[in-house]
């Protein structure tokens, strides 16, 4: 089975000149089959910033009312996403920028009011607004503009058929994109943060684990060494092994290839 490379950025990468310029770069070294996926939640700040628009985050996760809908719309399916596209472009790489809209590649469905815990430990009904939780990824469509050496560049944007477009998790963009190819390709997931991998010691990145499984994972949690937010990332990485990813890697955007960091299967 053909090889294929689903990369997910975040967008303190993509939103820096040098580091997307090397990211770029890498990406375009890697060989096979390849699907970029970004974030873009900085610059999203920023510009709702210069219109006056307040942004609410709860729990990591953006508020998504109507005004902040426009933001998100403009800056992740259009500035970030053509951005990069043209630098794709630029290498070489046949780039499709694509949102969840596009070709109903992928839909979700909005939020429902959610229980979160909030900072002074109390819990609260959260309505996150135009926010998506994925339905279905259509591999297939996917599939076949890859055959026809196109490489997608999906935005964290999904739509759920009545018209609407949805914020969507960037990491959840990648982890569905990345099961639902998984029948046509033989794909491992590279997720990139600020960290060279999964540390056993958050202050020394040199304590990278090499490899983490199903059982070696519940022993990491019970033993407090993964904690926080690396869980629900590594749960979903576990997820996508499951429905038949080869393998996640998660590690620092200069190891793209995936020869560094953590492996998860």
């Amino acid at each position: 089975m053909k090889k294929l490379t689903v990369v997910k950025v975040g967008g303190k990468i993509v939103e820096d000149e040098n580091s997307l310029q090397q990211l770029l770069k890498d990406f375009s070294a890697i060989e096979g089959a390849k699907v970029l996926v970004h974030g873009g939640g900085r610059s999203a700040t920023k510009v709702a910033t210069q219109l006056g628009i307040e942004s609410t985050m709860v729990g990591g996760r953006r508020v998504t009312d109507l005004e902040m809908l426009r933001v998100v719309t403009m800056v992740y399916g259009g500035l970030v996403n053509k951005n990069i596209v043209a630098r794709l472009q630029a290498c070489g790489i046949n780039a499709l920028g694509l949102t969840g809209a596009d070709m109903n590649v992928m839909l979700s469905h909005k939020r429902p009011l959610k229980a979160m815990k909030m900072e002074d430990g109390t819990e609260q009904m959260v309505d996150f607004g135009f926010v998506g939780d994925v339905d279905k990824c259509d591999g297939q469509m996917l599939a076949t503009l890859i055959g026809e050496g196109i490489v997608p560049v999906m935005a964290p944007l999904t739509h759920d058929k009545q018209g609407n477009l949805l914020n969507t998790n960037a990491d959840t963009i990648a982890g569905e994109t990345a099961k639902a190819l998984a029948p046509f390709f033989d794909v491992t997931l590279i997720y990139c943060f600020e960290h060279a991998g999964v540390l056993t010691d958050p202050e020394d990145e040199t304590s990278v684990i090499p490899h983490i499984t199903a059982e070696s994972f519940e022993k990491l949690k019970a033993d407090g060494i993964v904690n926080g937010g690396m869980i629900p990332k590594i749960e979903n990485a576990l997820e996508a092994v499951r429905a038949g990813v080869k393998q996640v890697v998660i590690t620092k955007a200069d190891a793209i290839d995936g020869s560094k960091g953590t492996r998860i299967n």
